[in-house]
């Protein structure tokens, strides 16, 4: 695990956290590319990431369950908050000399599950 790593996703989500977005900057490298699968969109480069988030109406509140590391992969769960809605979300970041090149994202709603699966299973 690269500690280094991990602590420059920690800065990112600090500071998007603190609405502070030119923490991307700091954290992603200038030709780094995010791909969101849900919506089929592909950011590439620091000035469409920086437009991109300049339109942005609400940043969310992340909440990370969990950031791990192995090699050049980091990999954060957290929960998105944007003003009262909560999304489940996996970060995939990949890294090149110790900032993000690549970030994929996966977000989830919540949802209740089935009364079958109740006496089965643990609720979290």
């Amino acid at each position: 695990m690269s500690n280094d790593d991990v602590r420059t996703v920690e800065r990112l989500i600090d500071g998007l956290n603190a609405k502070n977005v030119a923490v991307m900057d700091e954290v992603f490298t200038d030709d780094a590319v995010m791909e969101w699968p849900q919506s089929r969109e592909r950011i590439r480069g620091a000035a469409m990431r920086r437009e991109v988030y300049s339109r942005m109406e609400v940043l969310p509140r992340i909440s990370p369950r969990r950031v791990i590391s192995r090699n050049d992969l980091v990999v954060a769960e957290a929960q998105l908050d944007y003003d009262g809605t909560a999304y489940d979300c996996v970060f995939v970041f990949e890294m090149r000399d110790g900032r993000i090149c690549k970030e994929t994202a996966y977000w989830a709603t919540p949802f209740e599950p089935p009364a079958w699966r109740a006496a089965l299973v643990e609720r979290m």
